[in-house]
């Protein structure tokens, strides 16, 4: 039976703030140094490190990237829902006559305080329409007493 080799002793010359923090990393993981420096020398050494970090970086992009689609998708159900909501708004109301719309421009600015401030609280606490959306449409086409079926 062969002899289990010796490990090779070698010196090496650290700046000192190096040599600081791998002293700290070895302390707060309970290691030897040379333990330390000889995993970060291999890793440095290794072939596939190249390939590991890619592979890392292209799966943090393509999280970035179904957010982004998410994202995306959520901003054009919130224009289209403005949108069709101020079609629908301009076709049924009809015009106010002039005392009656000098009333209203009196309204105005109170009632847009309290849609500010309804929208505020809605977008701090309340659910989002979106949500609001899926379980109306769930509601609709499972019926308000039929439980949604698993994984929709």
């Amino acid at each position: 039976m062969a002899a289990p080799k010796k490990k090779a002793q070698m010196s090496v010359y650290l700046d000192p703030e190096v040599m600081k923090t791998l002293s700290a990393y070895a302390a707060r993981r309970e290691q030897p140094i040379s333990l330390i420096a000889e995993a970060a020398i291999a890793s440095f050494l290794s072939p596939d490190g190249d390939e590991r970090r890619e592979a890392a970086i292209a799966k943090r992009l393509d999280q970035v990237d179904r957010r982004i689609a998410r994202l995306e998708r959520d901003l054009g159900i919130s224009v289209e829902t403005l949108a069709l909501f101020v079609r629908f708004w301009l076709a049924t109301t009809p015009p106010l006559p002039e005392p009656a719309a000098k009333a209203a421009r009196a309204q105005a600015g109170a009632r847009y305080d309290n849609f500010v401030a309804a929208l505020g609280r809605r977008l701090s606490e309340g659910p989002k329409l979106r949500q609001e959306i899926l379980e109306d449409v769930d509601s609709v086409r499972f019926g308000s007493d039929t439980p949604r079926p698993e994984g929709k």
